[in-house]
C-alpha cells in the first residue's frame, strides 16, 4: 500500500520540536547503502556524492553524510555490448576502490531471459537489477545485524528521467499513479538525486576531473525513452526551459495525492470484500456502484492485482468491469486470464484455479456442478415420505453413501423446498469455521476439522465446500462431515440431498 507522506515528514528538518524519539535511529544509521552503479554519469555522481558529499536517503536523517563502511555499490552487467559491457565493469570496479567502497558484479545474459519471457529486454534488465539489488541488500543486513527495512538501496535517477518518464507514460496512457512518474522512494529504494539534473551531475563530475562511460544505445530513438529524450524533450524545453523543474513539483505533487488516494482506495477496497481465497475475490456491487468512481476504479485495480500480480491492467479493463458493475449483471475477460462476474449482487473477480483445486462458482439446486477435475457435486430435492421421521432418513442415507452423500433439511440450507435455490461451492478459506454434526453445536476451525480427517495442507484446496452464499455459512464440507445447523429435525419436510462424485463414478 502506497504510504501517505505527511507535512512533517516532507517539509520538516531532522531534530524538529515535535519530531518524537526513535529507537530505529541506531539501526538506521548502521543498516547497508547499497549504490546502484552502471557507470554513467548520472550514477557515477551518486557514487561520488555518497562517499564524499551529503544526500538524504530518506532514514530521518534529512541530508547528511554516509559513514562511509555504510556503502556497498553493486554493478550488473547486462552481457549485451560485449567488450564495451566489459569496459562498464572494470570502470566501475576502478572507481569503487578509488573511493575505497567494496562492489559485487552480477553478470546476466539478460537477452536469453527475455527471451525465455515476454521478449522485453528493457524490463526484463529493469528486473535482474532490482532483484540483485534487493538479494545484497538482505545479505548485508544479515551481516551487519540490522533490520532488512533498514537498508537503502540508491538510484540515480534525476529530474530529466522523472521528466522522460512522464512524458513516456503520458504517450502510453495512465492514470495518476503513472503521471506522478518516479518516485522519491518506494519502500527501501530512495532516489536521493530527483532534484538535481543530468547536466548539474555531468558539470560535477568534470569540476573533480572525473570521466564517465557512455552508453550508446541510449541514442537509439527505436526505444521510447531514447526518442522521448532525443524528440520530445528538445522541443518541450524550446517552449519552456524549465519544464524539467516544473515537473519535479508536478510529479510530487501527483505523488503525493496518488498516495493519498490509494489508501482511501485500500480502506474502501477492504470494506467491500465479502469473500476472497487464491484466486477469487467478491466485493459487494451494490456498494462499489455507489463509490466515487475515482475510489471505484483503484479498488476495481486493486482487486485484480491481488489475485493475478502479473496482470497489466488498462483503464479500458477497469471501465469494462465498472460497466458490469452499473448494469448489475454480466460478464467480462481481462488480462492474464483473469474473469470478472456480477451476480447476486457480488462482483465475482477470479483466475483460473490452480490444478486440484475447486474453482468457486454456483451449484443450482437441484442441479451438477463440474469440478473440472473429474468430479462433480450433485444437488436435488426431495420429499420425507409420508409416516417417516426427516433424522432417521437422513441418517439411513448417510450409512448406505458414507461421507459421500448428506440429506440435509432444505429450509436451514436457504434453499425453497418448492423452487430450489443456489448454493456456493469453493474451496475451504482462511478464517471458515462451522459447527460439525454431532459437535452439538460446538464450533471448530474448519482447518482443524480437515487436519483431524488426516488431509494434506496441499490437498485441502481440492476439498468443495458448500455454502448458503458466498458469503454464508457452511452447511457441508463434501465427503467430510455436514454442520450441525443443516441437519435434519422431525419437522423437516423438504430435504436437498448433496452428492460428491469422484471421477468416473457411475452414480447420477
Amino acid at each position: 500500500m502506497a504510504k501517505v507522506t505527511s507535512v512533517m515528514r516532507r517539509y520538516a528538518t531532522p531534530g524538529g520540536p515535535f519530531e518524537r524519539p526513535s529507537s530505529r535511529r541506531d539501526d538506521a544509521m548502521r543498516a547497508p547503502v547499497v549504490l546502484m552503479v552502471s557507470g554513467g554519469a548520472d550514477s557515477t555522481a551518486l557514487l561520488v556524492l555518497a562517499a564524499t558529499s551529503e544526500l538524504d536517503i530518506d532514514d530521518g536523517r534529512g541530508v547528511a553524510r554516509i559513514a562511509r563502511e555504510r556503502l556497498h555499490v553493486l554493478h550488473v552487467n547486462h552481457q549485451l555490448r560485449g567488450l564495451d559491457a566489459q569496459e562498464d565493469e572494470e570502470f566501475v570496479r576502478e572507481l569503487s576502490e578509488r573511493f575505497g567502497i567494496p562492489c559485487d558484479v552480477v553478470s546476466v545474459d539478460v537477452r536469453a531471459l527475455a527471451g525465455q519471457a515476454d521478449g522485453n529486454v528493457e524490463n526484463t534488465g529493469r528486473e535482474v537489477r532490482y532483484r540483485a539489488a534487493n538479494r545484497l541488500a538482505n545479505k548485508l543486513s544479515e551481516e551487519f545485524g540490522t533490520p532488512r527495512s533498514a537498508a537503502r538501496i540508491l538510484t540515480a535517477h534525476t529530474a530529466n528521467d522523472r521528466a522522460e518518464t512522464f512524458f513516456m507514460n503520458a504517450i502510453r496512457g495512465s492514470g495518476p499513479s503513472g503521471l506522478s512518474s518516479i518516485p522519491r522512494r518506494r519502500n527501501r529504494i530512495v532516489r536521493p538525486l530527483l532534484d538535481r539534473t543530468h547536466e548539474e551531475l555531468c558539470d560535477l563530475l568534470r569540476m573533480r576531473g572525473i570521466v564517465w562511460r557512455e552508453d550508446d544505445t541510449n541514442r537509439d530513438t527505436r526505444y521510447l525513452r531514447s526518442y522521448v529524450r532525443h524528440e520530445v524533450m528538445p522541443v518541450v524545453e524550446r517552449r519552456n526551459p524549465r519544464v524539467v523543474s516544473s515537473l519535479t513539483a508536478t510529479c510530487d505533487i501527483l505523488g503525493d495525492e496518488d498516495s493519498y488516494m490509494t489508501q482511501a482506495a485500500t480502506r474502501t477496497f477492504r470494506d467491500l470484500v465479502r469473500r476472497s481465497s487464491d484466486g477469487m475475490v467478491a466485493l459487494d456491487a451494490a456498494r462499489l456502484g455507489a463509490c466515487d468512481v475515482a475510489i471505484a476504479r483503484r479498488v476495481v485495480r486493486m482487486a485484480i492485482l491481488g489475485i493475478c500480480p502479473g496482470a497489466r491492467i488498462e483503464a479500458r479493463h477497469v471501465a469494462q468491469v465498472l460497466s458490469l458493475v452499473a448494469r448489475g449483471s454480466g460478464s467480462a475477460s481481462i488480462p492474464m486470464g483473469c474473469d470478472a462476474r456480477v451476480e447476486y449482487g457480488l462482483l465475482f473477480l477470479r483466475t483460473a484455479a490452480p490444478a486440484g483445486s475447486v474453482s468457486p462458482a454456483w451449484l443450482e439446486v437441484p442441479g451438477r456442478l463440474e469440478l473440472g477435475d473429474g468430479r462433480a457435486v450433485v444437488a436435488r430435492l426431495a420429499q420425507v415420505p409420508a409416516g417417516s421421521k426427516a433424522p432417521e432418513v437422513a441418517r439411513a442415507h448417510s450409512r448406505e453413501w458414507g461421507k459421500a452423500s448428506v440429506m440435509l433439511d432444505a429450509a436451514s440450507c436457504a434453499v425453497d423446498p418448492v423452487h430450489g435455490g443456489r448454493l456456493w461451492v469453493d474451496a475451504p478459506a482462511p478464517g471458515d469455521v462451522l459447527c460439525p454434526l454431532g459437535m452439538h453445536g460446538q464450533s471448530k476451525k474448519l482447518s482443524d476439522l480437515l487436519n483431524e480427517a488426516r488431509i494434506p495442507a496441499a490437498e485441502r484446496g481440492a476439498v468443495p465446500v458448500l455454502r448458503t452464499s458466498p458469503t454464508g455459512r457452511v452447511v457441508w464440507v463434501a465427503g467430510v462431515r455436514p454442520d450441525e445447523g443443516a441437519r435434519c429435525t422431525p419437522d423437516t419436510r423438504t430435504v436437498v440431498e448433496l452428492t460428491l462424485l469422484e471421477r468416473q463414478d457411475p452414480r447420477p
